[in-house]
C-alpha cells in the first residue's frame, strides 16, 4: 500500500492498518486520522510521533509498558507481535549465547527494578553487543531521560514499521 491508497481509506480501516505500528497502541493511529492527507511517510511519522510527545504521561506510560523486554518472557513464550518478533530475530536476540541470555535478563531485572518500564531501543542494524552495552550504558540516567529516550526509540521503531508496511 502506498500513502495516497492510506488516506483514501475510512478512518476504521486506516486506525486497523496503521493500529500496530505503536505496539499494542491503536490510539496513535486515531490521533492522525483526521489529519488526512499526508504528503508521504515522513510526514506521517511525523505527526504520529507528535500524538505521542504531546499525549499525557500516563498514556506515554502505557505505550512505553507496552513494549515487550527484549529477549524476555513474551519472547520465550512466543508471545511477541508478529513486529516485534521480526525485529529481535533480525537483531541475533533469538540467538543469544548462554552468557548474552544471561546478561540480558540480568540488564532487564535492573532496568525494570530502577525504571518501572521495559527497556527499548530500536534494533534495526544493532548487534546483540551493542544492544547490551547501550543497556548497560542507560541504567545510568536519570528516570526523566530515560522516558525521553524510550519514546524517541519507539518513534524510531514506528517509523522503520511504516517504511516497511507503505511503498513510497
Amino acid at each position: 500500500m502506498n500513502i495516497t491508497e492510506l488516506n483514501t481509506l475510512d478512518s476504521a480501516d486506516f486506525i486497523n492498518c496503521l493500529g500496530d505500528i505503536y505496539e499494542h497502541s491503536p490510539w496513535v493511529a486515531e490521533c492522525v486520522s483526521q489529519q488526512r492527507p499526508f504528503l508521504d511517510i515522513s510526514q506521517l511519522a511525523t505527526q504520529m510521533q507528535h500524538c505521542v510527545l504531546t499525549a499525557n504521561p500516563t498514556a506515554q506510560m502505557a505505550l512505553i509498558c507496552a513494549h515487550p523486554e527484549l529477549a524476555g518472557k513474551l519472547a520465550i513464550s512466543g508471545n511477541l507481535t508478529a513486529a516485534s518478533l521480526s525485529e529481535q530475530s533480525a537483531a541475533g536476540l533469538n540467538n543469544c549465547s548462554a552468557a548474552e541470555f544471561a546478561a540480558l535478563s540480568q540488564l532487564n531485572a535492573d532496568y525494570q527494578q530502577k525504571f518501572g518500564f521495559p527497556f527499548i531501543i530500536a534494533v534495526r542494524g544493532l548487534k546483540r553487543a551493542d544492544i547490551i552495552a547501550a543497556m548497560t550504558q542507560r541504567l545510568t540516567h536519570t528516570p526523566e531521560q530515560e522516558i525521553n529516550t524510550a519514546l524517541y526509540e519507539i518513534g524510531r521503531i514506528a517509523q522503520f514499521r511504516l517504511n516497511d508496511l507503505l511503498t513510497s
